[in-house]
């Protein structure tokens, strides 16, 4: 958790570039019935865009995409490293996939502070814009996000 006192607006933070692998595509599609089920056994999903290559070239795709969550997930880690539990309790996150993600594709998380407002000097609220993009700089996930921060 990096030190709140030193955000200042405008300021930006991204993560290591890391490719969207095939493995990774295919955890989050199994972990959605695995869960369900809570069995203790892995359960596969029947075939879908973000696992099969045929099923989604029938769907007028050139290969599988990543779920959207995953990009989701990496931004809300992110925020989890920046501000520690606080990115998870009060305040939300918004985000909106507007390209897809193709497998190996390089991703990068990203997060801007927007805003800071303090609040009765008992905490501080931080409004962010938040994305993930390719290696060329394209966006292909957006969105924002409020954290309250409380001082100690």
């Amino acid at each position: 958790m990096t030190d709140i006192a030193h955000y200042q607006v405008g300021t930006e933070f991204r993560l290591a570039p890391r490719p969207m692998t095939r493995e990774r595509m295919r955890w989050y599609v199994d972990i959605q019935e695995t869960v369900q089920v809570d069995d203790g056994r892995i359960h596969t999903q029947p075939p879908t865009i973000h696992d099969d290559e045929a099923y989604a070239r029938k769907q007028g795709l050139p290969g599988i995409i990543s779920d959207g969550m995953i990009t989701t997930n990496w931004i809300h880690g992110l925020l989890i490293d920046m501000f520690g539990p606080a990115a998870a309790a009060k305040g939300r996150l918004r985000t909106k996939y507007i390209a897809p993600i193709y497998e190996d594709q390089v991703v990068i998380t990203c997060v801007r502070i927007v805003s800071a407002l303090e609040k009765d000097g008992k905490e501080t609220a931080y409004s962010l814009d938040v994305w993930c993009e390719d290696d060329q700089g394209k966006k292909l996930t957006v969105g924002d996000a409020l954290v309250h921060q409380r001082h100690n």
